[in-house]
């Protein structure tokens, strides 16, 4: 028994000196970011850039160990606010979240909808990006130039397509395009759609003359030769474009980027609201969300709790503002 003692302590003092360095690094465990049975709503229809954006998070936020088994559904219809109202309805859920942006603002107002993001929890912005004008890679429209010729010579025959509500940034950019060109943008034939995923259809098929959506959303297809940039819509050139020109170095002054981010139902408690505030933080010092910016084309544009409520408050202003100059409302 004499014997038996010391190795006992022995072997626990082992398993204490040992034990930590086998738990993983950076865990949900250990940062208080584990939230079971969490879920992410995304407001619009597959392949969009509220699906991509929700669910790359979701993988990077696995792959990091921050959390485990995030489901990621999709609840699309009316730009957005149909998931926004029942988001709104889920008063106390501190197990859900929506992926969400400029799109949302924009439905809401156009859309008269019962419910806005004032009435949710705001959690991150998380970032910011670039439109892009494209067309289907047969289009007989090379450059930016040429389909301005065309755009102007008749708007309601060159149909426009986007993949958001009026008031949303897909609407909002064409609309800015147009007023640069010299059209009035009441003349503009445009279709909206429920997310990229539906518009991306419509182009490749020749339902739309051309396309505006986020950078993010159409790389592949992009970089597949499915789809030509023919301009992009912010102030530097995306530098996995290739020679795609800004819309101002082409002689239209247009400077307009989107942004996307997380909101939560209302009634949350503190310890709720900080914990879903820990996991999107968390998750933006990864480096697996940092490589997932670089190949998307994301800017980081993080930003949490009252001052993205403020931001959020002052993108509503931002949109009945621009509705109003363009004459739109």
């Amino acid at each position: 028994m004499r014997l038996r003692t010391p190795l006992a302590l022995f072997g626990a003092a082992v398993l204490v000196l040992v034990g930590p360095p086998l738990l993983a690094t950076g865990s949900g465990a250990e940062t208080g970011t584990q939230i079971p049975g969490l879920r992410l709503m995304v407001p619009n229809t597959p392949g969009g850039g509220y699906d991509i954006t929700a669910r790359t998070a979701a993988k990077d936020a696995e792959d990091a160990g921050l959390a485990h088994n995030i489901e990621v559904f999709n609840l699309p219809g009316a730009g957005g606010t149909v998931g926004l109202t029942r988001l709104v309805s889920e008063h106390g859920n501190g197990k859900l979240a929506m992926s969400m942006g400029l799109g949302v603002v924009g439905a809401a107002r156009s859309n008269h909808a019962p419910k806005t993001l004032a009435d949710t929890t705001p959690i991150a912005r998380l970032t910011e990006e670039q439109d892009v004008v494209v067309v289907a890679e047969e289009s007989p429209y090379k450059s930016i130039d040429e389909l301005i010729e065309a755009w102007r010579k008749d708007p309601g025959k060159l149909p426009v397509g986007g993949g958001s509500s009026p008031g949303g940034p897909d609407h909002l950019a064409p609309m800015l395009m147009a007023r640069a060109a010299g059209i009035a943008p009441k003349d503009v034939n445009y279709i909206p759609f429920d997310g990229g995923g539906e518009l991306l259809a419509s182009i490749l098929g020749n339902k739309v003359a051309f396309g505006v959506s986020g950078v993010g959303e159409y790389l592949d297809q992009i970089k597949a030769g499915e789809l030509r940039v023919l301009a992009v819509t912010g102030p530097e050139r995306v530098g996995e474009l290739g020679d795609a020109p800004t819309l101002k170095e082409s002689g239209y002054d247009v400077n307009f980027t989107n942004w996307r981010g997380i909101v939560a139902p209302p009634g949350l408690t503190d310890a709720e609201r900080d914990k879903l505030t820990r996991f999107v933080e968390a998750l933006h010092d990864s480096p697996e969300w940092r490589k997932s910016l670089e190949r998307n084309g994301w800017e980081d544009a993080f930003l949490t709790g009252e001052k993205f409520g403020d931001f959020l408050a002052a993108q509503d202003r931002r949109v009945v503002s621009v509705l109003k100059e363009l004459g739109l409302v």
